[in-house]
């Protein structure tokens, strides 16, 4: 209990912190975003002094309000789930746009980030195991598409099975002309389809880095003590694989895995821009592009949450796996 406590203080100081950063970077950025949606309004009539004030109590962005006040009520707005009000997306609720687009992420680059992980952490536990196999020799080729820069390679891939071979659409998440958005077997089948290419990109990307990793480890647990000992009692090759070896050789994957999914909303920027793919990524992206303090700080405290949330978990998760962590704490 003593070593949870401390876990759950330390995260939520830096829950603060991350918050407070939150709050002061974007209002250091050029621009005011009072102004963009002035000018926006500025199209239909006139805009009057008394606009102008009404909209910067809106956006919680008053000239004549002093910063550390903004900070408490920025910090009073969040403890009751009040995010603010979009610019670029005048006048939906910050929290409907993130309702609307983090389930594309999550299902875009959560799904292959896990599918990445399994593979790549099944693969390199083979690998270990049989060195010199041609699965091991098949590593180089999986490290060389680690190497090109992921968007280079979506581009490739984008050009290859989107124009060449046009096997999967360009652009979107779904098919909008024929398919009607739902719990149906139709759009749920056209999500799958326009995912499938991103998806793809995301697995040949990454799944040689979890693979490299895990066969490293498997040599190097293959030569402690206790293998050798297991060999000795004469247990089977199998489960000395999968009792001894994998599941002490997996312990610095599961810390790699936990970060690799708190920073599946922030890593969906590139994906999202280059398949032109409705998540909360592009959103992040016509935030900043519109100076939009309070799409920008919604967004970055969905990261800030999954970040924390993950590491959290794994720090939990390792005490379990490993019980010496929690000796040491």
């Amino acid at each position: 209990m003593r070593y949870l406590l401390r876990k759950l203080g330390f995260y939520l100081v830096a829950l603060w912190a991350a918050l407070t950063v939150n709050f002061f970077v974007p209002r250091l950025m050029p621009g005011d975003p009072v102004d963009i949606l002035l000018s926006k309004l500025g199209q239909r009539g006139p805009v009057t002094p008394e606009m102008r004030a009404s909209t910067e109590a809106l956006l919680g962005t008053s000239s004549g309000e002093p910063l550390w006040s903004q900070y408490l009520e920025y910090l009073r707005n969040l403890a009751h789930g009040d995010l603010g009000v979009s610019v670029t997306f005048f006048p939906a609720p910050v929290t409907s746009i993130i309702e609307q687009t983090l389930p594309w992420t999550i299902g875009l680059i959560g799904l292959a980030t896990v599918i990445s992980f399994l593979a790549g952490v099944g693969l390199g536990t083979v690998a270990g195991w049989k060195r010199g196999s041609w699965l091991d020799n098949l590593i180089p080729v999986t490290t060389m598409f680690q190497s090109v820069p992921y968007f280079w390679l979506a581009l490739i891939l984008l050009f290859l099975f989107g124009s060449v071979w046009p096997l999967f659409p360009l652009n979107g998440g779904y098919d909008v002309y024929t398919v009607e958005p739902g719990w149906n077997l139709d759009f749920l089948g056209s999500v799958l389809y326009y995912g499938a290419l991103p998806a793809l990109t995301i697995v040949l990307s990454s799944v040689g880095g979890w693979m490299l990793g895990m066969r490293n480890m498997m040599v190097s647990t293959l030569a402690e003590d206790y293998m050798v000992t297991a060999e000795a009692k004469g247990l089977r090759p199998g489960r000395i694989m999968r009792r001894y070896a994998a599941r002490n050789a997996i312990l610095p994957s599961v810390s790699g895995f936990a970060i690799s999914l708190g920073f599946v909303v922030a890593g969906s920027i590139v994906t999202e821009t280059v398949f032109s793919y409705p998540g909360i990524g592009s959103a992040l992206l016509q935030a900043v592009g519109g100076n939009d303090y309070a799409l920008m700080q919604g967004i970055f405290l969905v990261i800030t949450l999954s970040v924390l949330g993950a590491n959290l978990l794994v720090d939990l998760l390792y005490s379990v796996i490993d019980p010496r962590t929690r000796a040491r704490a």
